[in-house]
């Protein structure tokens, strides 16, 4: 079913919206949240109230894109989750992967989030196809440098590198643009 045809299920709020998303978009929410928690049981309850903050947020909201609006529901409850028990450092890919962004990102508290994040965007949209999946893989998706190697077709390594550079190249833009990292 098309997108905009399940959206206007949610406007007329019948629960097929509900079915028809989890048929379309489950297995894609749950590897959103399984890169996250690396834990089926979690992973499988985030994409349950992924499926109850949507029904509660479609109407008012529109999404440009369903996939993309799940995508970031499912990751922000994960991600959620995964602070509530983050002492048990079951992902340490995720621990990890926010502290490398800290070097080349702003206080949160400085300036606007809605600029800094279109700034982000900018900046992504003007790096190669390579470096930007690899930026992507892990730092929206928390997959290891290893597993981004492999499905890459290209070392751990090398992973790193780009990694390293690309966050060097975006520490740059940003203060170029006024921030202060």
């Amino acid at each position: 079913m098309e997108d905009n045809r399940i959206i206007e299920l949610y406007f007329a709020r019948d629960e097929q919206a509900i079915r028809h998303t989890a048929e379309k978009y489950g297995a894609y929410c749950m590897a959103v949240s399984m890169n996250v928690l690396n834990s089926e049981p979690d992973a499988e309850e985030c994409v349950s109230d992924t499926y109850i903050k949507t029904w509660n947020t479609i109407p008012p909201t529109r999404p440009e894109s369903l996939k993309l609006f799940l995508g970031k529901i499912v990751r922000n409850l994960s991600i959620n989750r995964w602070r509530s028990w983050h002492s048990d450092k079951r992902n340490r890919d995720l621990e990890v992967s926010m502290t490398e962004l800290e070097d080349c990102l702003p206080d949160p508290g400085d300036g606007d989030r809605g600029e800094l994040v279109s700034l982000i965007n900018e900046f992504l949209e003007n790096q190669t196809k390579t470096d930007r999946v690899i930026f992507v893989q892990r730092y929206w998706y928390s997959l290891s440098a290893a597993r981004i190697g492999q499905e890459m077709g290209i070392s751990e390594n090398a992973v790193w590198v780009r990694l390293h550079r690309t966050r060097e190249r975006l520490r740059q833009f940003l203060e170029e643009r006024g921030y202060r990292i």
